[in-house]
């Protein structure tokens, strides 16, 4: 029955291949199930609320790309929005509950958007040097983050940050946790961000830096509703929807290009079953919210498995029942997001990950070059992805236009770039 709902002849693949695949995906991709709580913690939603909403997440959305998409792709809350959520929650003064309703809003949107022919108009108008200046100003910022997080990079009040003490446990732990896991990727180690977590942990553990009591446990109750959407409209928080809107399209988007075309699933140049495929983030996004977590995205570390043979929704079915096994470690993943030695080396070189997009800018021609710049310089600098993304946007046609080639500009960039601005001088979210 599977062989044949799957096709797996045709794809050139068997039950066991998919099973190994599967295997292999989620365990490069099982530390969003560490990380994510832990940075959502730092934003006031209870570490329990996030556990069981990042697991949700991840289990629906990549069971809509498995079971109707059939795709090998894994869906789960991305790295970088999740910091932007709490950065958000932080700078701004905000409650979880409204941040939360921005998020919701979005995955309204981008349920619309994945349903119609908006979604690709989009990715079609925006310019490839902002498409990289964000996914690369979003890495400098998560980056930054695990920089803050494990006290290496700490405030000062002359030069605003500065080094920290390098002596201190914690930032010790941090630096040989990166070390460890950068030796493992080198290696080209499968599930080498997850094994690097797990031996600086053990390392943790036996300078009693970790302590736990229970490794497994039922399920946390999860929290269905913990919304506020009146306080997003209240609050003028239209940038922040916009970000995590546009910043979940781009990424997902991306990821599932990148993933269909090295299993060779793509036809043509097009993308088969592309609207089914869509809705799975958009749909974990929307219920995430709902539960307590970031907007989700589709996984570039699924290529993992589609380089260990993955060709078939069969491979993200696997995915989503070890994510929901995942649910009976509660006390272990709760020990282990509180230290932040562990998930602090993850952060740092997921952001580095994503500066791969500047090689791609013609960093010779201003009007492409200086609002990419822009977006990079202003993300990490503000805490802010929105602002980031709002300076790209007001600057590209600007520069366009006064450099006479205001052909170049699509319509809808030039309606982002009018919103923007009035957003930035009559409605300020910071």
């Amino acid at each position: 029955m599977l062989e044949k709902y799957f096709s797996l002849k045709e794809h050139g693949t068997t039950i066991r291949t998919e099973l190994f695949a599967g295997v292999t995906t989620f365990f490069t991709m099982v530390y969003i199930i560490i990380v994510n709580p832990a940075i959502l913690k730092s934003a006031g939603i209870p570490f329990d609320q996030v556990f069981m909403a990042t697991i949700i997440s991840a289990v629906i959305g990549t069971l809509i790309m498995g079971v109707f998409a059939k795709y090998p792709i894994a869906v789960a809350p991305g790295m970088g929005l999740n910091a932007y959520f709490a950065s958000v929650v932080g700078t701004q003064g905000l409650s979880y509950q409204i941040v939360l309703g921005t998020v919701f809003i979005a995955g309204l949107l981008f349920l619309l958007l994945s349903v119609t022919r908006l979604r690709e108009m989009i990715i079609i108008a925006i310019p490839n040097s902002l498409k990289y200046g964000i996914t690369s100003g979003i890495g400098l910022f998560i980056a930054f983050m695990g920089l803050r997080n494990s006290q290496i990079i700490v405030p000062n009040d002359a030069t605003f940050v500065s080094l920290g003490d390098l002596s201190s446990p914690i930032a010790v732990l941090s630096i040989v946790g990166l070390f460890i896991t950068l030796i493992l990727m080198a290696r080209n180690v499968k599930g080498a961000l997850f094994l690097g977590m797990l031996v600086t942990a053990v390392i943790g553990y036996f300078f009693d830096m970790l302590q736990f009591t229970d490794v497994v446990s039922t399920p946390p109750a999860p929290v269905f509703l913990d919304i506020d959407i009146s306080g997003v409209f209240s609050n003028s928080l239209y940038a922040v929807v916009f970000a995590f809107l546009l910043v979940t399209i781009f990424d997902t988007t991306g990821t599932m290009i990148g993933v269909t075309e090295q299993a060779g699933l793509m036809k043509d140049g097009k993308l088969p079953n592309a609207k089914t495929a869509f809705l799975g983030d958009a749909v974990a996004t929307t219920v995430g919210s709902l539960f307590g977590t970031s907007p989700s995205t589709a996984y570039v570390e699924s290529t993992a498995g589609v380089t260990a043979g993955g060709r078939t929704g069969l491979t993200a079915i696997v995915i989503a029942i070890l994510f929901a096994i995942t649910a009976f470690f509660s006390p272990l993943i709760s020990a282990i997001s509180g230290l932040p030695s562990i998930t602090a080396p993850v952060l740092i070189i997921v952001g580095s990950f994503m500066m791969v997009g500047l090689s791609k800018i013609d960093w010779m021609k201003l009007d492409e070059a200086f609002p990419a710049f822009a977006i990079i310089l202003v993300m990490p600098l503000t805490s802010s992805i929105s602002t980031g993304i709002a300076v790209g946007f007001i600057t590209y046609p600007l520069l366009k236009i006064v450099s006479g080639k205001w052909k170049e500009i699509h319509p809808l960039i030039l309606i982002f770039g009018v919103i923007f601005l009035l957003q930035m001088i009559f409605f300020p979210t910071n």
